[in-house]
């Protein structure tokens, strides 16, 4: 299925944005079904309006395909270099990845090729856990490694944290940690964050970042989240001052009683699209 379903089909030849579907869960640690999130998100996207009230725009006339998922599963290092491999490939070819996964594994193989690709790249995390263990679970790509793997790559900022682990704690950069309790009372802080990316910037959306209350339908949920605006506008104003060169969106679960999520997940993607195509 494409983004966008029959409304919003381009030829690959003629696509700037490309989606990359990555259906990975085999590292997740709690509630599974993450590897069901792109294609929730691919069908719920079908019932999106193509034109953006906040921009004005309809980023689609950019071009949308969705190419054939990633769907190596034989382990986490696999995974992660199949994604490393195709996500190079199209920044090779000049396109703009969207890669939807999956957990957050899958995020490791695209910033590295976004690192690769790309001088003075720092990846913004958007995530209520740091996830920065050296080592989980007997893997160093597990879903709670993926920021511990990222800033080996580049530097990172992390906003939006309220759970983490002890042992994580020496690997924090506590001047580019934000914590979701802190944000609260202080917006400002917001544009400490953006001060700390370089000219690009790769961005890594855990769904688990928004408060539960509107994403319920994630692995790992987190109570104390920013709601919906007070992120996409963030979003929106790094898009505005730096140069995003990619993101991902990960780790919806979706469940059967509530599709919500699913929506809420594709508006974000395209919102995203509609800021970064409206510059």
């Amino acid at each position: 299925m494409n983004f966008g379903g029959n409304e919003v089909v381009y030829d690959y030849s003629e696509s700037k944005i490309i989606i990359v579907p990555v259906p990975y869960d085999e590292t997740s640690t709690w509630m599974r079904g993450a590897d069901n999130g792109p294609d929730a998100i691919l069908q719920a996207s079908v019932n999106l309006e193509f034109y953006d009230v906040e921009t004005a725009s309809e980023a689609h006339l950019k071009g949308i395909n969705t190419v054939e998922p990633v769907t190596e599963k034989e382990t986490p290092e696999k995974l992660v270099n199949a994604v490393y491999s195709r996500t190079l490939s199209l920044l090779r070819e000049n396109k703009f990845p969207v890669i939807i996964g999956g957990n957050h594994t899958v995020s490791i193989g695209a910033i590295k090729a976004f690192s690769e690709h790309f001088d003075n790249l720092s990846v913004l995390q958007l995530d209520a856990h740091a996830d920065l263990r050296q080592e989980y679970e007997g893997s160093e790509f597990n879903h709670a490694c993926a920021m511990a793997r990222a800033r080996e790559l580049a530097p990172i900022v992390q906003v939006g944290i309220r759970s983490m682990s002890e042992c994580e704690l020496p690997y924090a950069e506590k001047d580019r940690m934000f914590y979701s309790h802190e944000l609260y009372y202080d917006k400002n802080l917001y544009l400490n964050a953006m001060d700390k990316l370089t000219e690009n910037v790769y961005i890594t959306i855990d769904l688990d970042v928004f408060d539960p209350s509107i994403m319920p339908s994630t692995g790992t949920p987190e109570p104390g989240g920013p709601e919906y605006f007070e992120l996409l506008h963030f979003m929106r104003d790094v898009i505005r001052k730096k140069n995003v060169v990619g993101f991902d969106v990960v780790e919806l679960c979706p469940s059967s009683v509530n599709k919500a999520p699913d929506y809420i997940a594709a508006r974000i993607i395209y919102q995203l699209l509609s800021y970064r195509f409206a510059k």
